[in-house]
């Protein structure tokens, strides 16, 4: 072996070669890994690198356990994410192309962004079965998303009719309230005059948003709020625009914010979308699609110059009281971060708000790591009052496969046989309505998460045949047994998830999700260009070796927040070293051979092994990867390299019963190579193509195993431990060399325990170098003389 390490690359075509992460559809023993699709953003940044690396780590392991492991790569290629990126790449609006042109320039884009990841992934050493390389604008893919659409259709689940939705006025497009995030601003809270009706009186009220005065349809007070309840029936005049509306009586109005006297219009926020549907009120549209008045007075002004005109207009009319700064919370898009409006649109909607139950019943029934995750999808379905709209303004997307009669204003829906299909592109079958009205085809595209949120169901299509064609329904299917993401995406990934798979198959579509936290930057906050704190995957690379990186990974627990810090790399870097040298120095000494009797030392380190591989696998059968991590590492490092190694080298010298040294010493090792083989591939290929090769690689060996315990030999080797760690301290404290022979130890040990003691006491002259060893009866102690 050479001196130093050096981290192999090879390795990655030799695995392909012996293809070892092959699926060979052995439903009885097979492990199926719902792989997050990624948008292909060109960048592998560390929130992928963790995620990765963990679900490599489980695949690995359970391919070694036995299990015919599916482990499919996807890419989640559609919708706002993919065009939002080419329209800057390009500098031009995708309204401005031809709609097959613009899709060619949006798959070229993803094409070569993909293969920039593939490479990343490659390099990290993760090992999923590229068989099963999927991507969302596949035709395969596209036809299971428009089948699982008609499903919906025929059972009334999904429908088109208009309701006020998230809108992004930048982005253009309808977006789903779990797309919705918010941000808190300074802004200011203007005291606005409305007056009385037939009343020579003016009520003061607060408002953060008077351009949607146009839109005020109701007031709101609150029933309990003595200054304002005698409001409550009245009718107040809407400054500028004149027009009467009525005082309600409202106990979510808080009579502590402001004037305690709120405007209810269409739509400021959720609240007044809530109001408004249950009190029946008239929805005034105030905004377009493009974030622009439509009202005459002020049409074509954006909404913060429509704000300012109109605040300059009460100023005249004496209408504003005082303006005061205060911080707000506001919705924002997913993509672009501008302000989202809520706007009044006819779209295509999936009724899950009929699921919540069967939702919150079914998550519950999964097994999170960690555990308090499941609470966030919980409250996150309890919360969820609205169904989901699924239509998007967007040419690159899976098409919803409907038309519409210009005529009788029918919906006519894509036969199963024609799947996939584009409405936008003619088909004589769908040109004329059977009233003979012309046909028009939708336009718009399902948002990118009903075609994510459908992996399981697609990639059960690799095992069986999962909708009958005869009965036209999806039929059984296998659930996941791992699905793994960020805790940032279980309101999205996860939720959605759940509720196709519950609607097409009642059955929920994974059995357990491990979920990891967000990678910081090294000053604790989001990783951000504008920050500087932005940590890569390459950076990294140039700096250490994969299987560092990949120990890095294995630091951080599920759920919590990690950040890529030098010192833990180090310790990485640290640890391959010594796994190197060890192999290496053991290199000169392992044979494999049946010795019939073993030391007390080979038999205490034997029953350790077998200790920590059972802790091993019981934390990685519940996936906990850091768990398990530490268990090998602490053994290794210490029970193995600083007592083991330190307790056999006198006898492996001095060939004292150095067979049964050498015999342990073996299976130490191999199974050392194998334990550390999914965490860390790439050494443990190299030590075991230097030393072992069995089999073509140590990917393609089981996970070793090991029941030989001996409970007295393990007690007595760990006072073993204990006394030659209280002669290194005193050799220390006295400033003597640990190689230096001392005269003699003595120490305190009960009766009982004397023939066990006698048993080692060979070891204590040896490893401690001690010229004498002297047991005496009493509590137990070392005193060591010079």
């Amino acid at each position: 072996m050479n001196k130093r390490y050096q981290e192999n690359k090879e390795f990655i075509d030799l695995w392909k070669k012996l293809n070892i992460s092959k699926f060979n559809k052995n439903l009885d023993r097979t492990f199926l890994i719902d792989t997050p699709p990624p948008y292909p953003s060109g960048e592998f940044h560390m929130g992928n690198t963790l995620n990765w690396c963990w679900i490599d780590i489980i695949a690995r392991y359970k391919r070694m356990k036995g299990f015919d492991v599916l482990f499919p790569q996807g890419w989640d290629v559609h919708g706002l994410p993919t065009e939002v990126k080419v329209e800057k790449a390009h500098n031009v609006k995708s309204e401005e192309v031809d709609r097959n042109k613009w899709k060619d320039m949006c798959k070229e884009w993803t094409e070569k962004n993909i293969k920039k990841m593939k490479e990343d992934i490659f390099n990290l050493g993760v090992c999923g079965d590229w068989a099963y390389e999927f991507r969302t604008s596949d035709n395969s893919y596209k036809r299971l998303i428009q089948l699982s659409f008609l499903d919906l259709y025929r059972k009334g689940l999904a429908y088109r009719g208009k309701y006020p939705i998230n809108f992004c006025t930048t982005c253009r497009t309808a977006i789903a309230d779990a797309e919705v995030e918010y941000e808190n601003i300074d802004t200011k809270l203007n005291h606005v005059l409305f007056k009385v009706k037939d009343k020579d009186k003016k009520v003061e009220i607060a408002t953060t948003r008077p351009e949607l005065l146009s839109s005020c349809v109701a007031i709101g007070v609150n029933p309990e709020d003595e200054k304002n309840k005698e409001l409550i029936g009245k009718k107040l005049i809407v400054p500028i625009f004149n027009k009467e509306v009525k005082v309600l009586g409202l106990k979510e109005v808080d009579p502590n914010f402001g004037t305690g006297i709120v405007m209810i219009c269409s739509f400021g926020d959720k609240q007044d979308l809530e109001w408004i549907m249950n009190h029946n009120l008239d929805i005034v549209e105030s905004i377009d699609d493009h974030g622009r008045m439509i009202n005459e007075k002020y049409k074509g002004l954006g909404v913060e110059e429509a704000r300012e005109k109109i605040i300059e207009d009460l100023k005249k009319e004496d209408k504003i009281v005082r303006q005061e700064q205060i911080n707000q919370s506001r919705g924002t898009c997913w993509r672009c971060h501008k302000p989202v409006e809520i706007l009044n649109r006819e779209q295509w909607f999936i009724a899950v708000t009929k699921y919540k139950n069967k939702i919150i019943e079914e998550t519950d029934k999964v097994n999170w790591i960690p555990e308090y995750m499941k609470k966030r999808q919980i409250d996150w379905t309890q919360n969820m009052n609205r169904d989901w709209c699924v239509s998007r303004k967007k040419v690159f997307g899976t098409p919803i496969p409907v038309w519409y009669c210009d005529n009788c204003k029918k919906i006519v829906v894509a036969q199963e046989e024609d799947l996939p299909i584009d409405p936008t592109i003619s088909h004589e079958k769908y040109k004329t309505c059977e009233c003979g009205g012309e046909l028009m085809g939708e336009k718009e595209t399902f948002d990118t998460w009903v075609d994510s949120s459908f992996s399981v169901a697609f990639v059960n299509s690799y095992l069986r045949n999962i909708y009958n064609k005869e009965k036209q329904e999806f039929e059984d299917f296998y659930e996941a047994d791992m699905q793994p993401n960020g805790f940032d995406i279980i309101r999205t990934w996860d939720y959605y998830l759940m509720v196709r798979h519950l609607i097409a198959f009642n059955k929920k579509p994974y059995k357990n999700c491990l979920i990891n936290g967000m990678v910081l930057g090294k000053d604790g906050k989001k990783m951000s260009k504008s920050l500087g704190n932005i940590v890569t995957l390459q950076g990294l690379m140039e700096k250490y070796c994969v299987d560092t990186i990949r120990y890095w990974t294995c630091l951080a627990t599920p759920g919590s927040n990690i950040i890529p810090s030098d010192q833990q790399l180090k310790r990485g870097s640290y640890l391959l070293t010594k796994f190197w040298n060890s192999a290496r120095f053991c290199s000169q000494f392992i044979e494999e051979k049946d010795v019939e009797e073993l030391e007390t030392t080979d038999k205490w380190i034997l029953s350790k092994l077998s200790e920590v591989l059972e802790k091993i696998q019981e934390f990685m059968d519940n996936y906990e990867i850091a768990k398990a991590m530490g268990e090998l590492e602490n053994f290794f490092v210490h029970d193995f390299c600083d007592n083991y190694l330190e307790f056999i080298k006198y006898r492996l010298y001095q060939e004292k019963n150095s067979d049964a040294a050498k015999s342990t010493l073996n299976k130490l090792i191999i199974s050392l190579t194998k334990m550390f083989a999914p965490f860390m591939p790439f050494i443990s290929e190299s030590i075991y193509q230097e030393l072992f090769k069995d089999k073509e690689s140590v990917h393609m060996e089981n996970f070793p195993e090991s029941s030989f315990y001996d409970e007295r030999n393990y007690k007595v080797g760990e006072l073993l431990k204990t006394i030659i760690s209280e002669i290194r301290k005193w050799k220390i404290s006295k400033q003597i060399s640990l190689g230096k022979k001392i005269s003699k130890v003595e120490i305190g040990i009960g009766e009982e325990l004397m023939e066990n003691f006698r048993l080692i006491e060979e070891d204590i002259k040896n490893i401690g170098r001690a010229k004498e060893v002297e047991f005496k009866e009493g509590g137990f102690g070392i005193k060591c003389f010079n």
